[in-house]
């Protein structure tokens, strides 16, 4: 089935019924990176030191107070007050004789980014607690990868709509659990299916967005959807500091997403995809689906454009299919489709993962929480303004496999020269690394949504974005461990990011492309040669591939044949006594010269 170029061309394309609902798939975008990156915030840890406890001073010094009782009580080196350390004094000493952890909690330093509390001050997540922070940071990652494998595949059961409404109806509660959560446990729990149900949420209104648009329009409609990703993510360090408690900044991120529901929960603004209804054999939803975007698109169509047989005939069905669906037993036992989805996989967990070696080197750099932060932001919306112009121009492949080469030169630049380069060329070599990684990520998730049939996108894309969340969790895992093995993690993703140079050769390129519909769509794709070859062939009409301008193509042969033969079937059917009778051709004469 040729959606793009027999159905959603002569219903009016990407007219203004589908323009409208483009912006307004683009604005929950903010309000989900609102979501995301909160985490980010309510785990910042803030510049603390142990609280002097006066017991263990001796009694000549247990009335000591202000700065004299820190001097006594809590060991100060280049780097300033020990977080984690207190003096111990032996019976009768006059000077401390070691160390040892606090004992009255902490005094920290606030606001840290932007709020006066946090789960960090709130339940002391310091010291010898301080692995819990990235422990809570990966298991909201983790929430977020199990909720795009699962989701995903309720997107192409239940429908893409019917996906985004549950995921954040689901959302709001979990959202006010986390506001009001009571201890550590009940915010890990929480995070973590919070993170599944904003992931369904993301993955459904990705894959509804793509769908509505023509290739014309496709890449750009996706990347006006990551800016708004950006602008969220800015507009949450303004929220925090207007709110300044870690609950009541949650308590507004819910209160977007309750709203989202509200509104973007109406079909008029958020309806079913016809191209998910058309190829999944929903014919009734299906044309109704299409008749409302071809008269918000301002074109009227004749009956006949709707009716069942032309439907048929679109879907080369003879007879009233019942709803078909697959499972992903199905595609692993394909051969391009799984090829394609394993190494678009495999490109966007590198770009995640291999993200950590390059913003470790932002650390040094102050405001150390705000910088980093803000610094991310622009190299994304970067990345986005780079795809915008280059991959329409140049292809999804070329620019893949450009952004792959400069992520791995980047990092194998510093992993054998840090120690020798200058602090201003290991920060520009990080910021190319990270630009280009993001735009890896991107591109990996957006080909991907490309490549993938109509009727398995919701959960392949879903593995994909999962495998991206894996690498994402390198990051915090890393930081649980502090750090230990870091060398390693760099060399095995710098060597990752060289081998899938290789493995996106394989890929075929999909600009210019109507979306594949169907499982044999999927697989009848090809990769396009890597190199053109200059030698002159000989003009063989026969043989010669055809154009996409002429008029005979593939597709257009398979209809005939289809058409030909429902009008044979039909012809066998009618009584002998109705049919007309051919004349015979005269012996020795050509039938094509018969009148």
């Amino acid at each position: 089935m040729e959606f793009d170029a027999r159905l959603l061309r002569p219903a009016g394309g990407f007219g203004r019924r589908a323009r409208l609902l483009a912006a307004a798939s683009w604005a929950p975008n903010a309000a989900l990176a609102l979501g995301f990156f909160a985490g980010l915030l309510l785990a910042a840890p803030p510049a603390h030191r142990c609280r002097p406890d006066p017991a263990l001073l001796p009694p000549a010094l247990r009335n000591l107070s202000g700065r004299a009782l820190l001097n006594a009580s809590v060991p100060r080196g280049p780097a300033g007050w020990s977080r984690c350390l207190l003096y111990r004094y032996a019976p009768g000493a006059a000077g401390p004789n070691r160390t040892g952890p606090c004992t009255r909690g902490w005094d920290y330093e606030l606001p840290a980014a932007g709020l006066r509390s946090s789960p960090v001050t709130q339940w002391d997540l310091v010291c010898s607690d301080r692995w819990k922070v990235p422990l809570e940071q990966t298991t909201y990652l983790l929430g977020w990868l199990g909720g795009c494998i699962a989701l995903g595949l309720a997107c192409d059961r239940f429908g893409r709509r019917a996906t985004f409404v549950f995921s954040l109806v689901l959302a709001v509660p979990l959202g006010i659990g986390v506001a009001l959560a009571v201890n550590y446990l009940m915010l890990l729990s929480l995070r973590l299916l919070l993170g599944a149900a904003l992931a369904g949420t993301f993955l459904s209104l990705y894959v509804a967005r793509l769908e509505l648009c023509d290739p014309p329009h496709r890449l750009m409609v996706v990347m006006v959807a990551g800016f708004f990703w950006v602008a969220g993510k800015l507009l949450l360090p303004g929220l925090a500091v207007l709110c300044r408690q870690w609950r009541l900044l949650q308590g507004v991120v819910t209160l977007t997403l309750a709203l989202l529901a509200t509104c973007w929960g109406c079909p008029s603004l958020f309806p079913e995809s016809p191209r998910w209804l058309l190829a999944t054999r929903q014919l009734e939803k299906g044309r109704k689906g299409l008749r409302a975007l071809a008269e918000g698109n301002g074109v009227t169509l004749e009956d006949e454009f709707y009716s069942q047989e032309h439907l048929l005939a679109e879907l080369e069905c003879d007879l009233v299919p019942l709803p078909c669906y697959h499972t992903l037993g199905e595609v692993f036992s394909t051969r391009v489709i799984w090829r394609n989805g394993l190494i678009l996989g495999f490109t966007a967990f590198i770009g995640s993962g291999i993200r950590h070696c390059f913003t470790r080197n932002l650390a040094p750099y102050r405001p150390q929480f705000y910088f980093s932060y803000f610094l991310l932001a622009a190299l994304e919306v970067a990345a986005c303004l780079f795809l915008c112009l280059t991959v329409n121009r140049f292809g999804r492949r070329p620019i893949l496999l450009l952004c792959t080469i400069l992520t791995g030169i980047a990092s194998l630049l510093l992993l054998a020269l840090t120690q020798y380069l200058l602090n201003w060329i290991i920060l520009t070599l990080s910021v190319v690394g990270i630009a280009c990684s993001q735009a890896v990520t991107m591109l990996s998730i957006f080909f991907a949504s490309e490549v993938l049939p109509t009727v398995v996108r919701g959960a392949w894309l879903g593995l994909i974005m999962a495998a991206s969340f894996v690498g994402k969790a390198a990051g915090p895992i890393m930081d649980i461990q502090n750090n230990r093995g870091f060398f390693l993690h760099h060399v095995v993703f710098a060597s990752f990011a060289i081998l899938s140079v290789l493995s996106i050769m394989l890929l075929p390129e999909s600009k210019g492309k109507g979306l594949p519909e169907s499982l044999q769509d999927g697989e009848s794709q090809r990769r396009p040669p890597l190199f053109r070859s200059s030698r002159r062939r000989d003009h063989l009409p026969l043989l010669s591939p055809r154009s996409a301008g002429q008029a005979c193509e593939a597709r257009d042969y398979a209809h005939l044949v289809t058409a030909t033969k429902r009008m044979l079937r039909s012809h066998r059917r009618t009584p002998p006594r109705d049919r007309q009778l051919l004349p015979e051709p005269a012996p020795g004469g050509d039938p094509q010269e018969e009148t």
